[in-house]
């Protein structure tokens, strides 16, 4: 398959996970009616036969040991290589099980990070998962990651946890600002949605200007042919949302990612990533 523009991205690690990405990029690729990339990455290890030991002392005697260490990490890196290339088969697998249609794999040395950063270009969407192999359902351990891969890439993101379900209703969290007018354009635009019922939340912001602007949005929506219930709640941001997730059984929640003034811009990233680490469904950052 030639590379292309357009491509659904997936990246896959093995973790358990991994099954919940698969699933999630092939009902992406399959309603956006793209090719699926899926990208497994073997993170860059210290190579001790590669480590200058010459000036150390007491150490001359043991260059036998060293040799030995050296080729451990080798056949460690053929070992991760060939279980690199079995992930991606398995993962091709269950992608096309699950309604992909065409599916690439890579397979790359590096940061699963600046993988998907260099591979932008080709990209529709992205879609990653919570947690990885070394952190055993722990998103905060691997949040950092996520919130370098949302600020890098310009991309929308797809987060999955350790199950997916195609959703059969999504939440917009809206609150008048510039990023939320975008969220709205890439869902009427983007044709992922379409069909599905939008619930459309915004927290506070209860003032003549963003109730006008609140409207507008729900109208533009409804227009554009979705069921829109729209509502206006209170209490904090994670929470709120959260809650109304929880009452409406939403399947998946979108949102916007970072503001760009340097005061609103830690407000709404802790925002972000707190909403993807509680959430139960998936979530997809816009940008």
């Amino acid at each position: 398959m030639e590379k292309q523009e357009d491509q659904v991205i997936a990246s896959v690690d093995g973790s358990v996970g991994s099954l919940a990405v698969c699933e999630a990029a092939a009902w992406v690729a399959s309603r956006l009616n793209r090719d699926l990339l899926l990208l497994h990455t073997l993170e860059r290890r210290q190579q001790h036969g590669a480590d200058d030991w010459s000036g150390a002392i007491g150490l001359g005697a043991q260059s036998e040991l060293l040799e030995r260490m050296a080729q451990l990490d080798q056949e460690r890196g053929r070992l991760a290589m060939q279980y690199g290339k079995t992930l991606l088969q398995e993962a091709e697998s269950r992608a096309l099980a699950h309604g992909a249609g065409q599916v690439e794999t890579l397979l790359r040395h590096g940061d699963f990070v600046e993988a998907l950063v260099e591979l932008e270009a080709q990209a529709r969407l992205m879609v990653v998962g919570k947690v990885g192999t070394d952190h055993a359902g722990e998103f905060t351990a691997l949040g950092s990651h996520i919130e370098s891969l949302i600020r890098q890439v310009h991309t929308s993101i797809l987060i999955t946890g350790a199950q997916f379900t195609a959703p059969q209703s999504f939440m917009l969290a809206y609150d008048g600002r510039d990023t939320a007018e975008r969220s709205l354009d890439r869902i009427i635009k983007g044709g992922l949605l379409t069909g599905l019922p939008c619930h459309l939340v915004m927290v506070g912001h209860h003032d003549d200007a963003h109730t006008d602007k609140f409207e507008a949005a729900a109208s533009r929506l409804s227009n554009e042919g979705y069921h829109v219930t729209s509502s206006l709640v209170d209490g904090g941001v994670t929470d709120s949302l959260l809650n109304y997730q929880r009452e409406h059984d939403i399947g998946l929640l979108i949102m916007g990612a970072f503001a760009h003034s340097k005061v609103r811009h830690l407000f709404l990233g802790s925002n972000t990533i707190r909403m993807i680490q509680s959430s139960l469904s998936p979530l997809i950052v816009l940008r």
